[in-house]
């Protein structure tokens, strides 16, 4: 059968809108506190955000430019953008109809969000109080008429429209910003037991007549614009590159605009009249039937007092193994040491680079950061080591969307603290995740090397979950010189010992890797791969995983967010499932195993199978050379593929549906991983070796 057919591939951008259905669903699952639910709303909001900004961004523009090109999938630019209104709009309506049910929910918790006039007398005198003296000063009417153009409202910010009457037939049209510096959700006092909040956005509206004097208001309607937020940086030509990616951050709100949202109850008149001023078409208007932007809600389930309505607090835990360390670099040239976050603290590699600041034998210190927490302890580390006269080199990326300005602050910096500082390669972004050590031992020099899947951000790393490998072997540590030697100089890629490199041969490794699983599958030998992703989109990549599996290769792909290939295709993907795990924690780590014959091979890796990874960023795969680390992280693989839980299965028709509990006991993958950091911080776990089943295969 022809592999290259549409029918096989699942577009982008509608894969992506599914992946967010699943975060939404997840506000749905009533085993989950209340306040965890109400949090993947927020997420879903916030997601959405994102992908309008960017992604619906991007296609608009490609409209404008009259790009008639089609995707895998065999859509149009314009079937694209159609499709995703469609599914989009769904997804909305169906958020908001959790969210009125979850806001519901609270009241029994004596949790209300309410409205201005259900309150007591004694506490509509305080919010009348609370405008007049907190709200009123910072807002400003900003009148819409001849003199008065449509004004330039920035991207995401919040406003209300209001329609005027003076006389019996004059109308005009006012907008207020409703203020971010302010609390979004105004708690009232005094409400005994219950704690009752109102939408601030609720009270200007109630209030706001005392604005409009010698006018009735006729009508007052909530939205919301979002804005492209895609940067566009001429690497070539820029002089000085922090400066470009300066300028074009203060490009990113005054974008055009792609989505208005409003709320369901807007009249003709205001409706047409935004539509006009954000020059947008019917379908790029969402009516919200409940609050604009969802996303409020991240701060609101932090409230206080609520513990029992929220997740029993995770605590990261210290393997034993390095409890007992005296000497973390001695434990290390043992062996290398891998780290399962956030099951596993994060802090012994943050403390990786704060005693290599301290420590007088370190020589040098080299870092990739993409991001970082805005106030970082490894950042401070780095800055401490340098102003000890170490020489610490850093790799940022500025370009890392959306932490740009971010980034650009702590770059500043380390290079005041005396850092050398570089941006990388020129129209690559560097995704790569490494740290190296340089140590004086003796009559020679040691190199300690980290690597891992996920970012050097102590924050994120609570909630995302990676795995992080330290090693001291030799060939890493020439690997991790040569490739910050290539970041830093005009050297070119070298032939490496264990690393494999994007954009230099990466996809090629992976596509060596596949062809050799396929031959021993037609050998007669088990043709086996799995690989952990967060987006498998790269049609190269896909074409040649539906060759293998049509060469005999059983295929299993954990996913967990955009997945353009599609599983149990009779002569094609008979042989590949699909998995998608959605949970408490962010699934972030990305792993490749390989049968090989019978000698198995694990590879850990920065990159998602996506073009963009594989020709555009700098990124790293490498080998697990360790026969624990490896054994460890096949069983991880094991784990996750008999995940009942919080696994979704992909179908043909590219649906995803949660698997049947009957045949097998609830396993949740996510609590598995923390019980075991759990029984490893109290003693060194059995020899993997003795706990390691055959790989989970069901029947496809």
């Amino acid at each position: 059968m022809e592999l290259d057919r549409p029918e096989h591939f699942i577009n982008r951008e509608l894969s992506w809108l599914k992946f967010n259905s699943r975060v939404m669903d997840e506000a749905k699952q009533l085993d989950k506190p209340v306040l965890e639910r109400l949090k993947f709303i927020a997420i879903t909001s916030s997601n959405l955000d994102e992908f309008f900004m960017i992604r619906v961004a991007g296609l608009k523009s490609q409209l404008e430019a009259g790009v008639n090109k089609f995707d895998a999938a065999g859509l149009t630019v314009r079937q694209q953008v159609d499709g995703i209104g469609e599914a989009a709009h769904e997804l909305v309506k169906e958020q908001y109809k959790v969210l009125r049910a979850l806001l519901a929910e609270l009241t029994q918790h004596e949790i209300i969000i309410s409205e201005e006039k259900n309150l007591p007398e004694k506490a509509r005198h305080w919010v009348e109080q609370y405008f007049r003296q907190t709200v009123y000063p910072v807002i400003t009417p900003l009148a819409v008429d001849a003199s008065h153009p449509f004004p330039f409202l920035a991207s995401r910010s919040l406003n209300l429209a209001v329609l005027l009457l003076r006389g019996k037939d004059e109308e005009q049209l006012a907008v207020i910003q409703v203020p971010a510096v302010l609390p979004r959700l105004v708690e009232v006092p005094n409400q005994g037991k219950k704690r009752t909040f109102l939408f601030l956005e609720d009270i200007i509206q109630t209030h706001c007549q005392a604005l409009f004097k010698g006018y009735k208001i006729k009508e007052i309607t909530p939205f919301r614009i979002t804005r492209n937020a895609d940067l566009t940086i001429d690497e070539d030509d820029a002089e000085d590159l922090m400066a470009e990616v300066e300028k074009s951050l203060r490009q990113r709100k005054r974008g055009d605009a792609v989505r208005l949202e409003i709320a369901r109850q807007a009249g003709k008149m205001v409706k047409q009249f935004l539509m006009d001023g954000c020059e947008l078409e019917d379908g790029d208007i969402y009516e919200i039937n409940g609050p604009i932007d969802a996303s409020c809600f991240f701060k609101f389930t932090a409230l206080s007092g609520y513990d029992h309505l929220r997740y029993e607090p995770l605590t990261p835990q210290i393997p034993a193994a390095l409890k007992e360390c005296e000497d973390f670099y001695a434990l290390i040239k043992e062996r290398d040491m891998l780290l399962h976050h956030p099951y596993e603290s994060f802090e012994p590699v943050v403390d990786f680079i704060r005693q290599a600041a301290q420590d007088p034998s370190v020589l040098a210190i080299k870092q990739t950061l993409y991001r970082v927490s805005g106030n970082s302890p490894i950042v401070r580390a780095l800055a401490q080591a340098a102003e000890n006269g170490k020489q610490v080199t850093v790799v940022v990326e500025l370009k890392a969307r959306f932490d740009e300005e971010n980034n650009i602050q702590w770059a500043r910096r380390l290079e005041e603290a005396g850092c050398h500082v570089i941006y990388g390669l020129v129209g690559l972004k560097t995704h790569a995740k490494m740290a190296l050590v340089v140590r004086q031992e003796g009559s020679g020099i040691q190199r300690y090397v980290h690597m891992g899947t996920g970012n050097y951000n102590d924050t994120t790393a609570k909630i995302y979950a990676d795995l992080s490998l330290f090693t001291a072997n030799d060939q890493f540590g020439a690997d991790a010189s040569a490739f910050f030697n290539m970041l830093s100089g005009y050297s070119d890629p070298p032939v490496w010992n264990k690393l494999v490199v994007a954009p230099f041969d990466l996809r090629e490794k992976l596509e060596e890797l596949i062809e050799r699983e396929s031959e021993f599958a037609e050998q007669g030998q088990e043709g086996r791969i799995i690989a952990k992703l967060n987006s498998l989109i790269d049609k190269g990549i896909m074409l040649k995983l539906y060759e293998a599996a049509s060469r005999g290769v059983k295929i299993d792909l954990i996913v967990r967010g955009i997945c353009g290939i599609r599983p149990g295709i009779e002569g094609v993907g008979k042989n590949i499932s699909i998995h998608s795990i959605v949970g408490r924690f962010l699934e972030h780590h990305r792993i490749l195993y390989l049968n090989n014959g019978g000698d198995p091979k694990v590879f850990l890796s920065s990159a998602d199978w996506m073009h963009r990874n594989l020709n555009e960023r700098v990124e790293l795969l490498f080998p697990l050379e360790d026969e624990h680390a490896a054994l460890r992280v096949t069983e991880m693989l094991d784990v996750m593929l008999r995940d009942n839980c919080k696994s979704h299965h992909m179908k043909s028709d590219g649906h995803y549906r949660r698997p049947e509990k009957r045949s097998a006991p609830p396993l949740n993958s996510q609590e598995e991983f923390y019980r075991q950091a759990k029984a490893a911080a109290k003693s060194a776990p059995l020899p993997l070796r003795d706990r390691v089943q055959p790989l989970y295969r069901k029947d496809i």
